[in-house]
């Protein structure tokens, strides 16, 4: 008996399903029987299948002697499934890779639950990738029922983002009624029954949304269907007297789900909708707790369809009049702001003030927050002030640190009086630069992917960015700081403005110079690593040639484990794959297990790098900060010709690599596993790496910036070459046998 029986029914889906059932049959979790319905598909999907069937024993294929619709498809599955648990996939989605696996082990974790609802990601036909916004409801370990968590009814009511315990499912008798909509008398059912509910934090179907939509996107008088599936879920609640407290819940849900309906343009035909309207408003009266308040968006349910067009008109003539007034108002606008502006270019800048903002006004970090704490210790009569894209950007802010809010009038009015400007991205266009005020540009880190004016020769990697807009932006610019000779002659190929270059280090890597012992053993602390382990990064960057940025390079799982005992893998994303998909595809999982730790939500990247005793990396500029600590670096460049090619470099870093170069799994986990990570020739090319660019950091770069910009004083000089940092990596004799120590600086396959 199957751990798993995948049920996919087939209709009119030949160019994706292939996609779909490699996704399932190429999963590392073998444990499985794929049950596909081919309902009478037109299209040849039946010959596809038994072609599959005919590969793959865990195949079976079931041929439908006429088209059923979807919901009696997948009852035609379950009749032939034999698994511990049930998993209904689209043919045209897809699972993530090591979905299976991960089900397999939050089931074991969890015992077996009656359901277990798991995350998904929309795939758009353009390309773009965009995670279930309620994920967050899925981040927790404890089993419970839809009474204990009501709000897990607030997800996507679909039936393929959960896995059902099949006894369970026979138990109670669960079948798909025919008709559009038959993912709703199935689900509520199902999770209102459900004794012990499970949550698996992590994307395992992508979900496919094609061009012309689903087939709940087409124009039809289907869609009446809808009233009966609900019909069905009031009469499951009313045979269940336990039920009945969840009728108000259901009855609203009714309402908002009927009326989204009526209000797509392309659903209904226009004159079928005042029909479905009377048949919408009938039923919510019907099926009307008593005692309960109708909430104000559905009251519309209680009068006439005349009234609900005229609401509809009201609406719309609102949404007009504002656009023609935001329209109005934006010359008016414009003519207030070039008046505004002459008056304020008469007004006297205060030499006190100094604005601050970083990575597109995100919090009091980087280069920034450096050298702002400099400039309250050396120069305590400048005020400082940070612009902030929003009040939950403030949350965590120390009490006595003044802010603005973007395009506030209090924004508004610091930006017209400050001297001092320092940004380690471009300011808003709207900003204006008036003589004698000082705008100090930091940048993020050394450029080792074009940028810039470079990027007009790769359109691939500038998609989003409005280079001409770019380069305006940073003629304002009247000081850039660079680290290395390396980043200024790049700076002023990439940004060819009127600034001047200041050799002063990078402010926010001081603290890797002079940070004390123990805020490393703080931060490790922090993180939850035993005492007494090896530290492993990992920080990938992002990839120009994938829409979202995101490639699957490495299994971290498989990672972790090759890594061994007394090691701990930490991992840090680059900021642009915070937010998406990627630590929903396996990442926030690991982390739960205890598998790796996930640190992409520290505020201040130094704090992780303190805290690893190793580096790995693919192309991230966080390399040449780490380099300051003088402790091992590994590149992982599997694909680094795509990316090259794909974005562009301003150096070949396998052939000039802070250390070790793998390219592939197998190159990694060999690396730390005989040692070689760690080896004489790591060393060399690590000192040779520092030498090159980190040669004007020396722990004092903030405070230059803030005594020769603000105070007026001569730069302080410099050490002749990097700063020498101590490695905290413990030794320990390499591994016995295995390849010989790659002596270039590439690791080839050994034979």
């Amino acid at each position: 008996m199957p751990r798993f029986s995948v049920i996919v029914p087939v209709h009119r889906v030949r160019g994706y399903l292939h996609a779909c059932l490699d996704s399932v049959l190429g999963q590392s979790y073998r444990d499985l029987e794929v049950i596909a319905v081919d309902d009478r598909s037109p299209d040849g999907c039946g010959a596809v299948l038994d072609a599959y069937a005919a590969r793959d024993e865990r195949v079976r294929v079931v041929h439908l002697p006429r088209n059923v619709g979807l919901g009696r498809a997948r009852n035609a599955g379950m009749e032939h499934a034999t698994g511990d648990h049930l998993l209904f996939l689209d043919s045209d989605d897809t699972l993530t890779p090591g979905a299976l696996r991960a089900m397999a082990d939050r089931l074991d974790e969890t015992g077996d639950p009656d359901v277990l609802v798991f995350d998904y990601a929309r795939t758009h036909w353009w390309g773009g990738t965009r995670r279930n916004v309620l994920a967050r409801l899925l981040a927790t370990e404890d089993v419970f029922t839809a009474a204990e968590r009501p709000e897990i009814l607030d997800l996507l009511m679909v039936v393929w983002n959960k896995v059902y315990r099949r006894d369970f499912v026979a138990r109670e008798g669960f079948t798909f009624p025919p008709g559009y909509y038959e993912d709703t008398p199935w689900t509520f059912p199902v999770l209102l029954s459900a004794e012990r509910i499970a949550t698996l934090d992590r994307i395992c179907v992508y979900y496919r949304q094609r061009r012309r939509g689903s087939i709940l996107s087409t124009t039809s008088r289907r869609h009446f269907d809808v009233h009966e599936q609900y019909a069905r879920v009031f009469r499951f609640v009313d045979a269940r007297p336990a039920l009945a407290h969840w009728r108000p819940f259901l009855h609203a849900k009714m309402g908002e789900h009927c009326l989204d309906i009526l209000a797509k343009p392309d659903r209904l035909p226009p004159s079928d909708k005042g029909e479905f309207f009377r048949r919408t408003a009938e039923m919510f009266r019907a099926h009307r707790p008593e005692g309960v308040t109708v909430p104000a968006e559905l009251r519309v349910l209680e009068g006439s369809y005349a009234g609900y067009v005229l609401k509809q008109r009201a609406g719309k003539a609102g949404r007009e009049l504002g656009r023609r007034a935001r329209q109005a108002g934006t010359a008016t606008a414009a003519r207030y702001a070039r008046a505004r502006t002459r008056s304020v270019f008469r007004r006297p800048l205060d030499p006190d003030l100094a604005v601050y903002s970083a990575f597109s006004h995100r919090g009091v970090l980087g280069d920034p927050a450096a050298i702002h704490r400099a400039a309250r210790e050396l120069a305590p009569h400048i005020r400082g002030v940070w612009v902030l894209a929003d009040e939950e950007q403030a949350a965590g802010l120390e009490p006595d640190t003044a802010y603005v809010l973007l395009d506030s009038p209090g924004y508004r009015r610091v930006t017209e009086r400050a001297t001092y400007f320092v940004n380690n991205v471009n300011w808003p266009g709207s900003l204006v630069k008036r003589p004698g005020s000082v705008h100090v540009h930091t940048h993020r880190g050394t450029p080792l992917k074009y940028l810039g004016a470079d990027l007009l020769d790769r359109p691939g990697a500038r998609l989003g960015f409005d280079v001409p807009q770019m380069l305006r932006r940073a003629d304002r610019w009247d000081y850039s700081l660079v680290a290395n000779r390396h980043s200024e002659l790049v700076w002023e190929r990439a940004f060819p403005c009127h600034f001047t270059s200041l050799r002063t280090g990078s402010p926010r890597n001081d603290v890797l110079v002079a940070a004390p012992a123990d805020r490393g053993r703080a931060v490790r602390e922090r993180l939850g690593v035993p005492d007494g382990d090896t530290v492993v990064l990992y920080a990938p960057t992002r990839r120009d040639y994938r829409r979202d940025g995101l490639v699957e390079r490495l299994d971290l799982a498989r990672f972790a484990a090759d890594l061994g005992e007394g090691r701990t893998l930490v991992v840090r994303l680059h900021p642009s794959l915070a937010a998406g998909p990627a630590r929903g595809l396996g990442l926030s999982e690991l982390h739960r297990r205890g598998v790796l730790v996930d640190a992409t939500d520290e505020p201040e990247v130094q704090d992780v790098l303190l805290a690893a005793d190793v580096l790995v990396t693919d192309y991230s500029s966080i390399m040449f900060d780490y380099a300051l600590l003088d402790r091992p670096i590994v590149v992982y460049a599997d694909d680094w010709d795509a990316y090259r090619a794909s974005r562009g470099a301003y150096l070949d870093i396998t052939a000039e690599a802070p250390g070790h170069v793998a390219r592939s799994p197998w190159e990694l986990a060999w690396l730390f596993d005989s040692g070689t990570w760690r080896d004489e020739e790591a060393a060399r090319l690590r000192s040779v790496f520092r030498k090159r660019f980190c040669e004007f950091d020396d722990g004092r770069a903030a405070e230059r910036v803030v005594r020769t910009l603000m105070l007026g004083e001569r730069m302080p000089e410099r050490p002749a070459g990097p700063a020498r940092v101590p490695s905290p990596v413990r030794p320990a004799p390499l591994a016995a046998g295995g390849p010989p120590p790659s002596t270039g600086r590439d690791l080839l396959t050994p034979s």
